[in-house]
């Protein structure tokens, strides 16, 4: 009966994709739904945005490992990066009403760093999509026996569909399906742990002490590698296609600013309950814990929850991946086809044609994201790689160049590189402040240095300026 609900549900997912397609006319309908999402389906899309795998996953194995600070990037930076994204970024974006992120690095740079932001954003996505395709490998599995290579392959061809078909019209509304799903399944599972425990406080007072230890030991390096575990999500998802899509899709400023606070509120508030779904299942099922800590969620509820808590949890728990993982498939294929083979065409591609390049750059970013699930099945470390490679390379040129008139080309090329190879590098010596922060303040330095040595040329000036 579970094995037909999970059916019947992904079966009513990919017909909602069949039927959003009926709005995409062009490629801005396929890409930002033709900013025009009212507030509840804006804040459910930014809500969804990383409430997946690793939230679910990843974030409630992690914490039983590690407490609180194991988890700062995951759901706290998460949180943050909404709101900051709000206060700050949003607007000056906003009025730019391109495509993709990418379109606003060109606006502010020029088109070689248009090419070189896009060349270093488009990759992060593999191993983002790859940790959603794991992770929904792992509940059919559990569900159905299948094979983790089955699993991912069938997981990819359900998100390809409705992706390729609708857009991010499809997204944007199966995200609000989906959203509901998610916080009754979270509820419903959090009341069965807490009866089944015999309270909220037996949980509480099972727990190590460290589960609520928020803030580091004293030291300067604990310190430091506290808020930089704030970063990773925090400042390293702002330059990023796939909450740029989601953001930019809203019908209008005040409520594409309305819906990343509400949804940074949310996701918060949601996100903490994993964890302490994660807390009652290890106190009331060690063994379970024991055999596979990033499964012990879905065991549990399957071991000893009834059918509906079932239908539902595993509902939820289907909705949060597919959400994360469809728009991670749609923001590379949009950078791809808009920042890398539009320009080729100089101006000449018909918007019929580029939104079939769309679609067939959903289909290959899929393929790649498979073949990476293969490798690695860990999707903490997945979504945590996918992000620092942001920080380190776009997020300083991108807040510099909105913010600071005297950036430059060079400085933002100069950033992008020397921030990355620094992080490459240092990452190899295993440091013992985090080489995410050696990678972020060399992007800083190389931007200050680069823009006031080689400033931009007198007839180019920043369009925002």
């Amino acid at each position: 009966m579970l094995l037909t609900a999970i059916i019947i549900y992904l079966a009513g997912t990919i017909a909602v994709g069949a039927w959003a397609s009926k709005f995409v006319k062009g490629s801005k309908d396929f890409v930002l739904a033709g900013r025009s999402l009212p507030l509840f389906l804006s804040a459910s899309a930014l809500f969804a945005t990383w409430f997946g795998s690793e939230t679910i996953f990843g974030a409630s194995s992690v914490y039983l490992d590690e407490g609180l600070q194991g988890v700062i990037e995951d759901p706290f930076g998460g949180a943050l990066c909404l709101i900051l994204f709000g206060m700050f970024y949003l607007r000056p974006m906003y009025k730019m009403g391109v495509l993709t992120i990418g379109d606003v690095f060109k606006r502010i740079y020029g088109d070689k760093v248009e090419f070189l932001s896009t060349v270093f954003m488009v990759p992060v996505f593999f191993g983002y999509v790859a940790a959603q395709l794991v992770a929904l490998s792992l509940i059919l599995g559990t569900v159905t026996g299948l094979s983790l290579s089955s699993g991912i392959l069938i997981s990819a061809g359900i998100v390809v569909i409705y992706t390729f078909l609708g857009g991010m019209w499809a997204i944007s509304i199966t995200d609000f399906i989906q959203t509901i799903m998610i916080v009754l399944g979270l509820i419903v599972v959090s009341v069965l742990v807490t009866k089944e425990a015999g309270g909220i406080s037996v949980i509480f007072d099972s727990a190590p002490p460290e589960s609520f230890q928020f803030f580091p030991d004293p030291g300067l390096n604990s310190w430091i590698n506290y808020l930089g575990a704030w970063v990773i999500l925090g400042l390293g998802s702002i330059p990023s296609q796939d909450i740029y899509q989601r953001v930019m899709s809203s019908k209008s400023e005040k409520v594409a600013v309305q819906s990343t606070y509400l949804a940074g509120a949310f996701y918060l508030t949601f996100g903490l309950l994993p964890l302490f779904i994660a807390l009652g299942a290890k106190v009331l099922y060690p063994e379970l814990y024991l055999d596979n800590k990033q499964m012990l969620l879905p065991s549990m509820v399957l071991a000893h929850g009834g059918l509906p808590v079932q239908i539902i949890f595993f509902g939820a728990l289907i909705s949060a991946i597919m959400s994360t993982a469809s728009s991670g498939v749609l923001a590379p294929a949009a950078l791809i086809s808009e920042n890398l083979i539009k320009p080729l065409f100089k101006q000449k591609l018909a918007d019929t044609h580029l939104l079939w390049i769309l679609r067939v750059n959903v289909l290959a970013v899929a393929l790649v994201s498979v073949l990476m699930a293969f490798q690695d099945a860990n999707i903490y470390e997945l979504v945590a790689g996918a992000s620092i490679l942001l920080l380190v390379s776009l997020f300083v040129p991108l807040t510099t160049g909105l913010y600071w008139n005297k950036s430059s080309k060079t400085g933002a090329v100069l950033s992008m590189i020397i921030g990355m190879l620094t992080y490459l590098t240092v990452d190899k010596f295993e440091p013992e402040i985090s080489s995410h922060l050696y990678g972020l303040l060399a992007s800083a330095i190389a931007m200050m240095a680069g823009s006031l040595l080689f400033p931009n040329k007198p007839e180019f000036t920043h369009e925002l300026s």
